[in-house]
């Protein structure tokens, strides 16, 4: 039996952890610029591969990271694993009802930000191919369809991340922008799957392509239904009889494996089958919040970082470098995605600026275009100038997203905390023990002062909160809703000493409640009042001292000091 040697063994490892080590330095330092940790992992590729490394001491790169033997094919299997659990957490992250709960208005986003996208792309690449590097082997066909889907789709990843910097990731913009990319990754990941297969990934299954596809179909049909609903009913079981993370974290990796070898059998690539069945799981109401946080820790911090950098090792970015191709490729991905996220948006009702902010946001490719323009440069159907030409446009994209958001949103009139804050709407010792007993406590207080419709009122904010929980974490959680016939925003302070589960990302019990009601025609004023909340009690002092308040002057006087001192922090951020 073949098997590695001692020395493959100990030059797999030295490289692994090198390779490892410099991403994650990388990715930290990136993150602390606030920008996508996958720019610093990509650089430590790039840093340790042919365009560095490989110029600067190439017996060395040749030593670390040979180009073929034992030790590449063993980097390139723990890369492969990489890809397919990070494509696993990705589809975790769907959350398919999501888009359901959303209404027309994700739907509307998501349609129109991967159609426009999608159409223009494939006819700027059918009339001239020659624009975007095609080769003359390749399909026509083929890699028209290629463009247009890496055009069209959207990363996820990113793009949650960006709003949850932004503290928007669970207001009602958020939540569309969320649902239309959950749309784009869905029909992109689809489309692309047929693409492999019209490249003729089928060929080693002794599979026809057509039977190829129809299979790709109805493994994805398989796992949005049937699949879906099996995962539901088993996952209960699971939490109940094995030991926490260790058991929840076992069953979504074993089902990704089993689904990625699959859809690699059928003839698309792993990666196909371990999205569907991420989402599928992700979209178990059973899988809490903390358990979707600590997947998404164990392999965003150490597989996803391999990955990446990995892709650094397979390119000469400088040698192959073409200034006029990536000017093209972002004129392309810039105008026709950022069209169809803001058309999208204005069909579905959303003010201008909204609409504008949704467009931004819909543009970031990240990731998710860099897989997929891998996946295609393997296959053959790109060449390596392309490939550079669209990771530069991936980590651009991603870089630019947030900042122009935050541009575009600087409101007009600034809305604030305390303006929204009232006597008699802060309840020191609130008596509901469940989410829901709270939320009808707290509804009510706010109905009875300001004569509102208190089941028309409950009923929005507890669709709003089964559409995602709004519990931020660190003890805190804001129930919301967007008002008829409310003339401004109004805050109910609730304070529950036993603390109430509003599912938080870290698992903890909420024990600060604020309801924030906002007129329905004045999104500005949820996005702004709900962020400024969340700075505030970044401060885990805050959170105590609040909880040791005894009335409503004592918390106004709290929250004027946290609003004035989080502006410092946020001030002194971008100066460092």
């Amino acid at each position: 039996m073949e098997k590695l040697t001692p020395h493959n063994i100990m030059l797999m490892l030295l490289s692994l952890g090198i390779l490892l080590g410099v991403a994650r330095i990388l990715g930290e330092i990136a993150q602390r610029f606030r920008q996508p940790a996958v720019v610093g992992e990509l650089l430590a590729g790039v840093l340790l591969g042919p365009t560095v490394l490989g110029s600067l001491a190439p017996g060395l790169g040749l030593f670390l990271f040979p180009p073929g033997g034992p030790n590449a094919i063993a980097l390139d299997a723990i890369s492969t694993l990489a890809i397919v659990l990070f494509l696993m957490v990705a589809g975790i992250e769907v959350d398919l009802s999501t888009i359901w709960k959303q209404g027309k208005v994700g739907l509307k986003v998501g349609i129109a930000s991967i159609v426009i996208p999608f159409v223009f792309g494939f006819f700027t690449a059918w009339f001239i191919p020659q624009a975007l590097g095609k080769e003359p082997d390749v399909d026509q066909l083929v890699f028209a369809l290629f463009i247009a889907t890496a055009m069209s789709i959207s990363a996820l990843p990113v793009i949650a991340k960006t709003l949850m910097d932004m503290d928007l990731y669970r207001s009602d913009l958020g939540m569309v922008v969320v649902s239309a990319a959950i749309f784009n990754d869905i029909v992109g990941w689809i489309v692309f799957a047929v693409v492999l297969g019209l490249m003729g990934g089928a060929e080693g299954s002794g599979n026809h392509i057509l039977l190829t596809i129809l299979m790709t179909l109805a493994f994805a049909l398989f796992m949005l239904t049937a699949g879906r609903w099996l995962i539901h009913k088993v996952l209960p079981f699971v939490q109940a009889y094995t030991r926490w993370p260790g058991g929840e974290l076992s069953f979504a990796l074993i089902l990704a494996l089993f689904g990625a070898s699959f859809t690699e059998w059928i003839g698309i690539h792993a990666i196909f089958g371990a999205f569907l069945v991420g989402a599928a799981i992700g979209d178990s109401s059973h899988l809490r919040e903390r358990t979707r946080v600590t997947i998404d820790h164990f392999v965003s911090f150490i597989f996803a970082p391999v990955f990446f950098a990995s892709i650094g090792l397979k390119v000469n970015f400088i040698a192959h470098f073409d200034l006029p191709l990536v000017f093209v490729v972002m004129v392309i991905v810039c105008t026709f995605k950022l069209t169809g996220g803001t058309l999208g948006a204005r069909w579905g009702g959303m003010s201008p600026r909204s609409s504008l902010t949704v467009g931004f946001a819909m543009l970031s490719v990240g990731a998710m275009g860099i897989i997929v323009g891998l996946l295609a440069l393997e296959a053959g159907i790109i060449n390596h100038r392309l490939f550079v030409a669209l990771v530069v446009v991936a980590i651009i994209t991603s870089m630019t997203s947030g900042p122009a958001m935050r541009l575009v949103l600087k409101p007009a009139k600034t809305w604030r905390l305390e303006d929204a804050l009232f006597s008699r709407l802060f309840i020191r010792k609130l008596n509901g023990v469940t989410r829901r007993d709270v939320i009808n406590e707290v509804v009510e207080a706010a109905c009875k002062e300001f004569l509102l419709d208190q089941n028309e009122v409950e009923s929005l904010v507890w669709e709003r909160e089964t559409t995602l929980s709004t519990g931020i974490g660190k003890g805190v959680a804001l129930p919301h809703a967007r008002v008829r016939n409310l003339a401004k925003p109004l805050v109910v302070v609730g304070i529950s000493d036993t603390g109430i589960d509003f599912d938080s990302p870290d698992g903890k019990f909420a024990n600060i409640i604020f309801l924030v009601l906002t007129p329905r025609d004045s999104p500005d004023s949820q996005i702004t009042i709900l962020a400024e909340i969340a700075r505030i009690f970044r401060n885990q002092a805050m959170y105590q001292r609040v909880l040791q308040t005894k009335n409503f002057t004592d918390f106004l006087a709290l929250i004027k000091s946290g609003s004035s001192r989080s502006k410092e922090e946020d001030l002194n951020e971008c100066l460092s």
